[in-house]
């Protein structure tokens, strides 16, 4: 294969100097290789977390269940925000593909509104099951509820600062391509992040009120 096809084929915005047939991969495969590597870690670290819940939801130590202090309307409110910032995150891929500065931080802000929502909301239900004596140290069902849900509550955290900083990167320095894959990696960890709340309102909050 010629030079000439080869840059064709891997992108020459991508390719490191002395990049040939046989030789290193591209910047773009490395990248996005290490980052699913570390989306299955954090799905495994979730795993981890649903089996204990699953094995310590019943051991209440005398104190409340799920059914006693979960309450579904406000955990629903959540569970809408994060799944529309999930469609607006995927509003922001689209602005980014298409190089919008202004469809980037529209779709970014509104991302940001509905996740900084969905953390307060969290928080919220956090400082009340404290403030009536509920808080980690109650129960073995306590403490794998605060730890799942407080777990997946610092991954959002750290989302929304990521958001921050990649806004703060496409102001200043536009859309270079590795913005352009930074942005998409963000994306994949937000939907991630999502597909995870899926499955903690229906094992811990859905299960826990049945």
């Amino acid at each position: 294969m010629s030079t000439a096809a080869l840059s064709d084929a891997i992108g020459a915005d991508t390719q490191a100097p002395g990049h040939g047939v046989g030789g290193p991969a591209s910047r773009r495969v490395i990248v996005s290789f290490g980052f699913w590597i570390f989306l299955l870690s954090d799905i495994i670290l979730f795993a981890a977390l649903f089996a204990a819940y699953a094995v310590l939801s019943g051991h209440t130590a005398g104190g409340p269940s799920g059914k006693q202090i979960f309450h579904l309307r406000h955990v629903a409110v959540e569970t809408g925000c994060l799944l529309a910032s999930s469609f607006t995150c995927g509003m922001l891929s689209i602005a980014a593909s298409d190089r919008s500065r202004i469809g980037v931080y529209a779709a970014a802000l509104l991302t940001l509104a509905l996740g900084a929502t969905f953390l307060a909301l969290e928080l919220n239900e956090f400082a009340g099951l404290i403030a009536i004596g509920d808080g980690p140290s109650r129960s073995a069902f306590l403490s794998s509820f605060f730890t799942l849900v407080g777990t997946h509550g610092a991954h959002v955290t750290l989302g929304l600062v990521w958001l921050v900083v990649m806004l703060a990167q496409v102001a200043t320095r536009g859309f270079r391509p590795a913005t352009i894959r930074r942005l998409y990696c963000f994306t994949l960890f937000w939907h991630a992040l999502d597909i995870v709340w899926v499955g903690v309102f229906t094992v811990v909050y859905l299960m826990g009120v049945a």
